[in-house]
C-alpha cells in the first residue's frame, strides 16, 4: 500500500503493519537522512473519506521512540516529501503509536502511517521544520545575498548634511540600491533563471 524513500537510498516497500490502521517503515542509519518521501504505491487506495497521517520517530537517549507528525497523504495527494534533518533533536507530540510495542534499535528511526479520517487530518498541526521549502537553494542564496548587500550598504548611510565632500570618492544614493533590490526581487519572482539570458 505504501512506499518510503530516503534521499540517496533505494525505495522501501517493506512496510510493517503494526495494527489494522497503522504501518511502520524502519530507517536504518537515520542520522545521515535529510529528507524522506512517503507515497502510495497505487495498488490499494484509502477508503472513502480517509487518508494517512505520516509520523517520524527516532530513539531518544534512553532508547524510547519520540514521534512527530510530519503531514499526511491522501488519494488526491498520494505522495509527500518531508525534511527530517532538524527533527532528531525535537520534542515529540501526540501520536497514535504510543501504546504499541514497536521494536526500535538505537540507530534506527521509523516512519509511521496512521489511517485516519480526512477531517481529522486537516485539523492536525505538523512539526513546522518538516515542511520542505518550495524555494530552491539558488533562490535562497540570491535572497540572502541581496539582503546582505542592502544591509551592508545601508549601514554606511549618511544624510546629505553629514556627507564630507571627497572628490576622489563616488557616492550612490541609498534609493538607487533600494530600487535595484526591489527590481531584482521582482525579476526573481517572475523568473528565477532570468540571469541566464
Amino acid at each position: 500500500m505504501f512506499g518510503c524513500l530516503v534521499a540517496g537510498r533505494l525505495v522501501q516497500t517493506d512496510v510493517q503493519q503494526v495494527a489494522e490502521d497503522k504501518f511502520v517503515f524502519n530507517l536504518p542509519d537515520y542520522e545521515t537522512a535529510n529528507h524522506v518521501v512517503v507515497f502510495m504505491l497505487g495498488t490499494v487506495p484509502f477508503p472513502g473519506g480517509m487518508g494517512g497521517a505520516v509520523y517520524f520517530s527516532y530513539p531518544d537517549p534512553s532508547g524510547l521512540p519520540v514521534w512527530q507528525l510530519l503531514g499526511f497523504i491522501t488519494n488526491e495527494k498520494p505522495s509527500a516529501i518531508f525534511k527530517i534533518t532538524g527533527l532528531k533533536s525535537g520534542v515529540g507530540g501526540q501520536h497514535p503509536f504510543g501504546m504499541m510495542s514497536i521494536p526500535q534499535t538505537p540507530s534506527v528511526a521509523q516512519v509511521g502511517v496512521s489511517i485516519e479520517p480526512l477531517e481529522q487530518l486537516v485539523q492536525q498541526t505538523p512539526v513546522a521544520s518538516a515542511t520542505v521549502s518550495t524555494v530552491d537553494s539558488f533562490t535562497q542564496f540570491t535572497q540572502k545575498m541581496m539582503d546582505s548587500l542592502y544591509n551592508f550598504s545601508s549601514s554606511y548611510a549618511v544624510t546629505q548634511a553629514q556627507m564630507t565632500p571627497n572628490p576622489s570618492e563616488m557616492f550612490i544614493p541609498a534609493s538607487v540600491i533600494l530600487k535595484w533590490y526591489e527590481n531584482f526581487q521582482r525579476r526573481m519572482v517572475q523568473n528565477p533563471n532570468f540571469w541566464k539570458s
